[in-house]
């Protein structure tokens, strides 16, 4: 990627060895200084002359490692929004950072195209921090994944977060390491082969550290309000060059591979999501693979058919997850009726609500027509942080499904094999029952403020009608809770390594060389827990699939007489399906040649 100059507008930037630039946006101020190493004796303060349009800027004969935060005009110290890296925490003194200290090895790495994708989300705690995940590339590239997705890891108050209350969306938090073993974690990977993907947070800042409101009140709207707090206000020039330089940002200083842009729903501005997507295609090198992905309750078609590259499908998650467990509360009652028929329009055409009344949402009609989008625009999985962490228990499937093992392998082989990008959630791989709980590391009286909001938020929830079952809701500020959710997150059970690792050694070798010219030709349910579909693969060749998560056998459409059998969930399962029959909790795949 070339120079991303919006970045290098904000905060603190290197000019020399022992010169550096420092900059911020404080349009509700009339003065602003830098103080240099803070707390120390050799502390000092630096006016910085106003600039137009609520700008300050200083140049001062400091270096990488200089200790710096900004003095307002009533003497509040306040850390750099863009600040690289915090001497601490959120709260502490912001260090200045020489972006081209770290010495690259894998200088010749240009990314992997996006239909070779099968995505691996993870927490960066919960894996030991940086170095701790850098561990475990191996393993993952032998296990057939091609991208880590990252949590965000930008600056968050306290020692462990899910990474969605960030507040410095420039640092990378130091609970997790430093910026070069961050970026040391990047050049294994892509010396392995894998990409390396950031989740960031660009609609809205956490509770805690955000001190943008005392210099800066004009980059939130007073009229719009979201679920955190008043919506940044991307109407404003700066707030968007704010955001689009951090995209570019990790893309280009810390060569991540791709982003996947949280809940993006909740910027109300959405043409700025095409404007920061421009830019960056634009700015990328023609040779790189660079990926953009986002979060969208409203099934955003418009979005895909121009610079992003996929959406999260929770239309894909929700309803096999109402086929697995029989769940109907909350989002789940949207996929109550006809499941399988609502499951063979999400394989057929990528969304399920395509302009449908929603039930659970009062009413209100969700997205737009999706069949003439590829399969690839569509990230499909079965398990991520928030479908297992805002559950109350935490608990996976593994757990929730209990004896219908068989029907998870099934669900498994689906994803895993289906042309939509595949996503793993860190342990699934193992078939653990860890749960993946809420946690956060916050002072007593807003700790206190999230414990509360957390059971009052299931309280409506017949398991938890009672103050006793709410009460046994893990305590997100609880140290153990974050435990809860690391042990034994990497014991194998049952082979189930083994069974991904299959599954995706079929995908790389048999479907992803076609993958990029794939239509669907049709789907259909079988009964109403099963479900068949046939793709068009760029080769030719037709890919099928057949899925039942009931207990009961299924007439099923009877293969052409050169199919190739891909993969079966349980061995001899080929032998009912040339008679029509699918057996119960099972999925095939294969290919045929296509009919003229």
């Amino acid at each position: 990627m070339k120079k991303a100059p919006l970045a290098e507008k904000f905060g603190a930037r290197l000019l020399g060895p022992d010169r550096t630039r420092f900059r911020l946006w404080a349009p509700g101020q009339q003065a602003v200084s830098v103080e240099l190493d803070p707390g120390t004796a050799h502390a000092s303060i630096v006016p910085m002359p106003a600039r137009r349009e609520g700008w300050f800027e200083v140049e001062v004969a400091r270096g990488a490692g200089t200790r710096y935060r900004y003095r307002l005009a009533d003497g509040t110290a306040v850390p750099d929004p863009a600040s690289r890296m915090q001497d601490g925490d959120v709260h502490d003194a912001s260090v200045v950072v020489d972006p081209a200290a770290y010495p690259w090895r894998n200088t010749r790495w240009r990314g992997r195209p996006w239909s070779e994708a099968v995505i691996y989300e993870l927490h960066v705690g919960a894996m030991g921090g940086f170095d701790g995940v850098r561990g475990h590339l191996p393993r993952l590239a032998e296990l057939g994944v091609t991208v880590i997705e990252l949590m965000p890891i930008a600056d968050f108050p306290g020692a462990r977060n899910w990474g969605y209350d960030g507040v410095l969306p420039y640092a990378p938090d130091r609970a997790y390491g430093t910026p070069e073993s961050l970026k040391a974690l990047i050049d294994e990977a892509h010396g392995l082969g894998l990409m390396v993907f950031l989740d960031v947070v660009y609609n809205h800042f956490g509770p805690d550290g955000n001190y943008l409101h005392a210099y800066a009140p004009s980059f939130f709207r007073d009229d719009v309000h979201t679920p955190w707090g008043p919506a940044i206000d991307f109407r404003r020039k700066p707030v968007r060059e704010f955001f689009t330089g951090n995209a570019a940002y990790w893309l280009h200083e810390y060569r991540f591979d791709g982003l996947r842009l949280d809940a993006v729903h909740a910027i109300a501005e959405q043409d700025w999501l095409e404007e920061m997507a421009h830019a960056i295609r634009q700015a990328t090198d023609r040779q790189r693979h660079v990926h953009l992905v986002i979060e969208h309750d409203g099934n955003a078609v418009p979005l895909l058919e121009h610079e992003f590259d996929a959406q999260w499908n929770d239309d894909g998650h929700h309803v096999l997850h109402r086929l697995l467990t029989g769940e109907t509360q909350g989002y789940y009652r949207d996929y109550d009726d006809r499941p399988a028929a609502r499951l063979a329009r999400c394989l057929a055409e990528g969304f399920v609500y395509q302009g449908e009344a929603s039930a659970h949402r009062g009413g209100q009609h969700r997205g737009r027509p999706s069949a003439h989008l590829p399969p690839t625009s569509f990230v499909l999985f079965l398990q991520n942080h928030d479908q297992i962490g805002n559950r109350a228990l935490g608990e996976r499937l593994r757990t929730l499904v209990g004896a219908r093992v068989q029907a998870l392998r099934a669900a498994v082989a689906l994803v895993l094999l289906a042309p939509q990008i595949p996503l793993i959630f860190m342990g699934e791989e193992y078939g653990v029952e860890t749960p993946f709980l809420y946690f956060t590391c916050h002072g007593p009286d807003l700790a206190a403020a999230v414990r509360e909001g957390r059971r009052k938020e299931f309280e409506s929830f017949p398991a938890f009608a009672d103050e006793a079952a709410r009460a046994a809701i893990p305590d997100p500020n609880e140290p153990s809770t974050f435990e809860a959710s690391r042990h034994g997150l990497f014991q194998d059970t049952a082979d189930w390594y083994a069974y991904y690792q299959a599954l995706l050694r079929c995908r790389r070798d048999a479907l992803m060389p076609s993958l990029d010219a794939t239509r669907a030709l049709w789907a259909r349910a079988l009964g109403e827990r099963g479900v068949e579909a046939r793709w068009s693969l760029g080769d030719g060749r037709v890919l099928a699939i057949a899925a039942n998560f009931g207990d009961d056998a299924v007439a099923a459409t009877v293969p052409g007489s050169a199919f190739d059998l891909l993969f079966e969930s349980r061995q001899g399962l080929a032998r009912g399906l040339r008679h029509g029959e699918l057996e119960p909790t099972c999925t095939l795949a294969w290919t045929e040649a296509q009919t003229p």
